[in-house]
């Protein structure tokens, strides 16, 4: 036992007894998390609302010098979930236009490679390539996960991301142009900006 409460839907075992945020067993420990599922108890015990928290598609950032964003399942998630045949997988590894333009060079030397970032879509080939997981390495990562998470929980296909206009230069616009897939084998490294 992890020594955490089994609850379903916040309900413990007693009828009467609730638990959110980082007590519940199986549930992830952000603020936020905690936050929205407390307002969505809140407003079922106290409104006659019957909205459930949606613990599958939180999004969330790990802020480290280069950020990592995440929403959706993870690919092995999605294999074990849906079986690899299902999926099409989109990446690319790339280098912001911004790393061009500022400090590319310290004293000559370049300090950033062509491909230190990377894009990654997750989608479920049976249901219109419907978008099941996002994933990025790069700057502003926390704000394009954010972003592009209310689209996922909106049931957003490929197609949505491909006839989206990117906003240029953003690291987000990443997402509008992938087109190489894992199973196809071609390099997804870019060079350049």
């Amino acid at each position: 036992s992890t020594g955490k409460i089994p609850a379903t839907n916040e309900q413990t075992n007693v009828s009467n007894i609730f638990a959110i945020g980082d007590v519940l067993e199986s549930r992830q420990e952000l603020t936020p998390v905690a936050i929205k599922a407390g307002e969505l108890l809140s407003a079922r015990l106290f409104g006659g609302a019957t909205k459930q928290m949606d613990y599958n598609q939180v999004p969330t950032t790990v802020f480290t010098p280069l950020e990592y964003g995440c929403v959706g399942l993870s690919e092995e998630e999605a294999i074990a979930k849906y079986g690899e045949e299902n999926l099409e997988v989109y990446i690319s590894y790339y280098k912001p236009l911004e790393w061009c333009t500022n400090h590319e060079e310290h004293n000559g030397i370049q300090v950033r490679e062509d491909s230190a970032c990377y894009a990654k879509l997750i989608t479920y080939l049976p249901d219109n390539e419907r978008v099941i997981g996002l994933h990025v390495l790069g700057p502003n990562a926390g704000e394009v996960t954010q972003g592009f998470a209310v689209a996922i929980k909106c049931g957003a296909t490929k197609e949505d991301f491909d006839t989206t206009v990117g906003i240029h230069p953003t690291t987000a616009e990443e997402f509008t142009t992938l087109k190489v897939t894992k199973r196809s084998g071609v390099d997804a490294r870019k060079k350049g900006c």
